[in-house]
């Protein structure tokens, strides 16, 4: 969502008559975002999409404001948070510039600080870190993520294409990212037709995987770009 869907932090009245564009033409539109739980929960319920991952494939909102389905099997989510803020509390004492970020209260799952002023090789440290104490680390333009190991939005998606989507096939599923944390959806094994908006390019040095395409634009005019190519190719084929 941000950074691909978003320009400069905002949505804009291009990208939802996008939306509307695709949802028109019957293509849905799944969103997949890092952001909190909280977040999501509004935020699907009121764009015109399929349905809304959040916290890089941690839970799941279906269409229709039915109950989020939580992806990562976790056995008692307070304990969960409890070990989540013991871990941040621990990096902070290597990285005390490190602060929560804003929607932290508002997830489940993950763990959550601002990525701002971090470098790229103190954003490795952290990463290693998180593996030695058994957890997962991922980053955005936004924000960096502690995270359960193995949850990546890669995971969650084919978890809801097989138990939601099940009629589509891989081939007809195009993914759509900007940074880090979607690098597994860029994984050609699982998604061959993925798609980078222009701004992707900042991290291609750190991306094992790559898009198979990249917009001429970036962020939400990146993906309206998109939206348009798709649209007119389905106008052709008809």
């Amino acid at each position: 969502m941000d950074g691909t869907l978003t320009r400069r932090g905002k949505f804009t009245p291009a990208l939802l008559q996008a939306l509307e564009d695709l949802a028109a033409a019957d293509i849905q539109v799944l969103i997949v975002t890092g952001r909190s739980a909280g977040w999501v929960s509004g935020l699907s319920s009121l764009m015109p999409v399929a349905g809304a991952m959040a916290e890089n494939g941690g839970l799941y909102f279906p269409p229709g404001n039915h109950k989020p389905v939580v992806l990562t099997p976790i056995s008692d989510l307070t304990q969960h948070r409890q070990r989540l803020a013991t871990t941040f509390e621990n990096l902070q004492t290597k990285f005390p510039k490190i602060q929560e970020s804003a929607d932290n209260r508002f997830r489940i799952t993950d763990w959550t600080f601002d990525v701002a002023g971090l470098r790229q090789d103190e954003l490795q440290t952290l990463d290693n870190l998180c593996q030695q104490m058994g957890w997962g680390f991922t980053y955005s333009n936004v924000q960096c993520h502690i995270k359960p190991q193995g949850q990546d939005k890669a995971v969650g998606l084919l978890q809801v294409l097989r138990e939601y989507l099940p009629h589509y096939s891989s081939e007809q599923i195009v993914t759509v990212g900007d940074s880090p944390n979607d690098e597994s959806l860029f994984d050609r094994r699982y998604f061959p037709v993925s798609v980078g908006v222009a701004n992707v390019l900042e991290y291609v040095n750190q991306l094992q995987y790559q898009p198979a395409y990249i917009t001429a634009a970036a962020e939400g005019e990146g993906f309206c770009e998109l939206s348009s190519y798709i649209l007119k190719s389905l106008h052709i084929s008809q």
